[in-house]
């Protein structure tokens, strides 16, 4: 996270979440898992937007996006246009979801990108102070069609060493069909998990995988999320990602966990339909495979929302 005499880390925090503009102040707080007794704290190079940012003249190596991917609210690939050195600066996409890559590939078809899937728990728990609770797994992998056609390792390869130079121990490194396996894996827990947690009145994950009914859904919408995965990639699941009896069997001891998705609802945000259920969805259907768990939870989720919204921009224009 922190500067050091080789790597310079800019960051671009919300100053809504709490972050202070006072260049005298901390903006940036956190606590790490490694060592969660001392807080510590980042002032340089921490900018409250991108325009601040790009008002320093440097090239950016590797610019890593971490936002929530919301292609149908927002165009992510405009916001770091202005930081972005055409066919010098890598993009790192740390985000979920399947087909998360094409935009900035459209966007910028002359730079390096990175695909990346984390397994992480962190928490805001006050303006301004990040605490990581548990460990950091990162996989990460090349992206040019989806396919790796035209992958290129080194940039990839140097990635995940930084990260393991700043004690990031679990930063995988993939080839670019690799990850998008690893990418879909994930989308079989968030796909299912996510909008069944918002659909069932914000039910945890380890309540649902310990419901029979619920259990049942879980592990069918897995399946459906599998086959489809075999499908769009060309080949079989491989062996050392988790079935999906093993992924319930862990979610019953997640009794604290929260949905990222459920969260989002309940604070009135856009939630990701686009990235974990709708992409999932077109990109079977090209292929000639159906969703339909997947589909009929999307339906009735982005029909949700927007109620949820217009009723938020009536009320609004009533007062």
């Amino acid at each position: 996270m922190t500067s050091t005499g080789t790597i310079r880390v800019l960051v671009v925090v919300f100053t809504h979440l709490g972050f202070s503009r006072d260049p005298g102040y901390p903006r940036l707080r956190y606590r790490s898992c490694a060592d969660p007794t001392t807080e510590q704290s980042q002032n340089e190079h921490v900018f409250a937007s991108v325009s601040d940012a790009s008002k320093h003249k440097e090239v950016w190596d590797y610019i890593v996006v971490t936002t929530k991917a919301l292609p149908d609210v927002s165009d992510d690939t405009e916001v770091i246009q202005p930081l972005v050195a055409i066919r010098k600066s890598t993009i790192v996409l740390i985000q979920n979801g399947v087909g998360v890559e094409e935009p900035y590939r459209k966007r910028f078809p002359e730079n390096p990108i990175l695909s990346a899937v984390t397994v992480i728990s962190a928490e805001q728990i006050e303006p301004g102070v990040i605490v990581q609770n548990r460990w950091t797994r990162i996989s990460i992998g090349p992206y040019t069609d989806g396919i790796g056609k035209d992958e290129k390792p080194e940039y990839n390869r140097l990635f995940v060493q930084l990260l393991k130079n700043g004690g990031v121990n679990d930063a995988e490194e993939y080839g670019e069909n690799d990850l998008q396996m690893v990418r879909w894996h994930k989308i079989a827990i968030n796909a299912s998990m996510n909008p069944s947690s918002v659909l069932s009145n914000g039910t945890g994950n380890a309540r649902m995988s310990k419901d029979p009914e619920l259990r049942h859904h879980l592990r069918e919408t897995m399946l459906e999320v599998f086959r489809a995965a075999e499908v769009v990639l060309g080949r079989p699941i491989p062996s050392h990602l988790a079935p999906a009896d093993k992924i319930l069997i862990s979610t019953e001891r997640n009794t604290g966990g929260k949905p990222s998705m459920l969260l989002d609802w309940e604070r009135g945000a856009a939630m990701e339909l686009e990235v974990i259920l709708g992409n999932p969805i077109r990109l079977a259907k090209a292929k000639g495979v159906d969703m339909p768990r997947l589909q009929s939870m999307y339906a009735l989720l982005k029909m949700a929302q927007t109620r949820r919204d217009e009723k938020k921009s009536s009320s609004k224009a009533k007062l």
